[in-house]
């Protein structure tokens, strides 16, 4: 049995190598948007923002002020979320300018246990839309849906006012190829175990005569098994990322307030080294190691050195107004470098909050022409249940 080339993109990229794969399908774009120039690792779909709130702040969100979504961004914030429940749905299609039906959805679920206690429960679903499948003789063999999917559960404490950790489990699933055979190899749904591991520090301050919210996060996520698509093939690494940042909230008076934000992104997955025409290895490290040998060694392997490390890291920056807690804008960019990735996009966005209801939608605007990420839009509906009620 095969599979017709519709969203074979995706269906292949880590059972054949990326030239092969690049020339056999006239595309260079990983499900996560980015190009395969930079690390490739399994399930890139774990490293797609899933919400709309820091997605139209150039998905940065690792120290924002908490919602359920925190379930993705930093566990630990849970412990700061101000309602006993908190339950969030987002939507995405996804990569519309590529294929018409791949989409992306996330449910997450927090809930406090005590002053200083919060769990939380999520589930992303990534739909690759169908594929054809036919056998040698070009026979219709009817339709496959492809899917991934990671299911998580955190739980956060607060220690003091001002301080959290979080730790996250995960199961993480791919079903890609429905067991079709791929260059000789049969091909099997892959599976693997990760751990996040997050803090977060917000203090109460007074900036430039106004109050204000500092804030700091870390968010150390998808450290876990690798995972194998065969029997005796390859196995990849899950895509480890270590992810830091700030966030700055001025109230400028009872009514207005601003938000500025920072996260600084560096994947914790071996680099590929320069090789020879026989394979031998020119310049850089061997990246079929150890977990915790790729996890650690992923901060000295690049082939450049320092410089080249340095182009690892990918920027998120964004900005949110809010009026009376209950309107807001929003804006942001993405930045990762030409030759790791090259996903570079601004984004834009609102929100709306009425009585327990908050509604948020982004729109991504890339940089690049032709970008399979243009044009992106993102939708939430967040629930809070056991707070304050915030009417008109």
């Amino acid at each position: 049995m095969k599979m017709s080339k519709l969203n074979a993109f995706f269906i292949v990229s880590w059972l054949l190598p990326a030239a092969a794969f690049c020339q056999a399908n006239n595309t260079n774009t990983n499900s996560n948007g980015s190009s395969v120039n930079g690390i490739n690792t399994a399930v890139p779909f774990l490293t797609i923002a899933p919400d709309s709130r820091s997605g139209a702040m150039g998905d940065a969100g690792v120290a924002l002020s908490p919602d359920a979504n925190a379930n993705y961004w930093n566990p630990s914030k849970l412990a700061f979320i101000d309602d006993k429940d908190n339950l969030a749905l987002s939507y995405s299609p996804w990569l519309r300018r590529l294929i018409s039906d791949v989409n992306l959805a996330y449910l997450s679920y927090a809930h406090q246990l005590d002053s200083r206690n919060t769990i939380g429960l999520s589930l992303r679903y990534f739909n690759l839309g169908k594929i054809q499948l036919i056998d040698g003789s070009q026979a219709d063999q009817g339709t496959y849906t492809p899917n991934e999917f990671s299911i998580d559960g955190s739980f956060a404490r607060k220690f003091g006012e001002n301080f959290s950790l979080g730790l996250t489990l995960r199961y993480i699933y791919s079903g890609l190829t429905n067991g079709a055979a791929v260059n000789g190899l049969q091909t099997k749904a892959g599976n693997a175990l990760a751990a996040d591991v997050s803090a977060y520090y917000q203090k109460q301050t007074q900036q430039f005569g106004k109050d204000a919210l500092l804030a700091f996060g870390a968010n150390f996520s998808n450290l876990g098994t690798k995972m194998s698509y065969t029997d005796n093939g390859a196995s990849y690494f899950l895509p480890a990322n270590m992810r830091i940042g700030v966030a700055d909230t001025w109230y400028l008076d009872k009514l207005n307030q601003l938000t500025l934000t920072l996260d600084l992104n560096k994947l914790m997955a071996p680099t590929p080294p320069i090789r020879s025409s026989n394979g031998a290895i020119i310049s850089g490290y061997d990246d079929n190691r150890s977990i915790p040998a790729g996890i650690f060694g992923s901060f000295a392997d690049a082939p450049g050195g320092v410089s080249e490390e340095l182009k690892e890291i990918s920027y998120a920056a964004g900005a949110e107004y809010g009026y009376n807690k209950q309107f807001f804008l929003r804006a942001g960019y993405f930045y990762e470098n030409p030759s790791k990735g090259n996903r570079q996009y601004a984004t834009v966005g609102a929100g709306f909050k009425y009585d327990i209801f908050n509604i948020d939608l982004s729109y991504l605007v890339a940089a690049q022409q032709k970008s399979a990420l243009a044009n992106t839009l993102r939708f939430t509906l967040i629930a809070n249940f056991g707070g304050k009620r915030n009417l008109f």
